[in-house]
């Protein structure tokens, strides 16, 4: 019996280390599933979400650009023009865009994400008690 022997009364394995070992490669497995819902829970989420925007946009969308032909055709039923409510109506977004241009800063709407988004990541954890 040398040094390199094959004998089966190696000390190493035993039947407890066996059961740990299989036991942490069973709780690593486990765990690697639960991430993987988890993160498919949390895509689906998103999805599910950017879906509902995206509808909700569209529709909001339509709603808007009807509004303002509506807007536009009565303009033109009152000034008894056929063009003067549509001038009007593209006159008034184009104040609007101007306004925006000069006075309206990028850090007010970076305040207001701020605030809406703050701690979203948390909030939506479950496992945080």
């Amino acid at each position: 019996m040398g040094l390199f022997s094959t004998d089966d009364d190696d000390t190493t394995k035993t039947p407890r280390t066996d059961n740990m070992v299989s036991n942490l490669m069973g709780y690593l497995d486990t765990r690697i599933d639960l991430v993987r819902l988890e993160t498919q829970e949390k895509v689906k989420h998103v999805f599910v979400g950017t879906m509902h925007g995206v509808a909700m946009a569209t529709i909001g969308l339509m709603f808007f650009l009807f509004l303002n032909v509506f807007i536009a055709l009565l303009l033109n039923d009152v000034l008894d023009s056929s063009f003067w409510g549509f001038g009007i109506v593209a006159a008034f977004y184009l104040l609007l865009l101007i306004i925006f241009i000069v006075g309206v800063d990028k850090k007010m709407f970076q305040g207001l994400a701020d605030k809406l988004l703050d701690n979203t990541i948390y909030k939506s954890d479950k496992r945080q008690a």
